[in-house]
């Protein structure tokens, strides 16, 4: 007799298929505090508490790495990878397309840079919202 699904314990789970740019976060796989996170469709590489860069594959303009920093950044980062430009949808953080020639040799660039802790890339996660109770009614409370 087969057993159900539901009653084996050992269900084998269909494994996530790995991310088309996760290669890039490879020189850091020895950093302690290094986390790959699912994060919007895509990962992000996040150190010491801090998203440095967004990898994702979806449809332009969110196929390629975004760069997490602050305005203030913007335009020595520009001088120095002029593949990058400001993400027209999240106007605060840059952006490489996996399209440019250059991809693969900025967007290592970009990785040494937050290996190095530059304190240009990288920016705290916004505190989570607690979520409000729901208030239960009960049969014979009063509406």
């Amino acid at each position: 007799m087969k057993s159900s699904r539901s009653d084996d314990p050992f269900r084998v789970r269909k494994a996530r298929p790995e991310h088309p740019l996760v290669w890039l976060a490879e020189p850091l796989r020895n950093e302690p505090t290094l986390e790959l996170r699912p994060w919007f469709g895509g990962r992000t590489i996040t150190l010491e508490g801090k998203h440095h860069l967004f990898l994702t594959v979806q449809d332009e303009p969110w196929q390629g790495v975004l760069v997490c920093t602050f305005h203030e950044h913007h335009e020595s980062l520009l001088a120095e990878f002029p593949s990058l430009v400001k993400h027209p949808v999240l106007g605060k953080w840059l952006y490489l397309s996996e399209s440019v020639p250059t991809f693969e040799r900025d967007a290592q660039r970009l990785v040494a840079l937050v290996r190095a802790r530059d304190p240009r890339i990288g920016i705290l996660p916004s505190p989570r919202k607690k979520r409000a109770a729901k208030k239960r009614i009960r049969f014979g409370d009063a509406l």
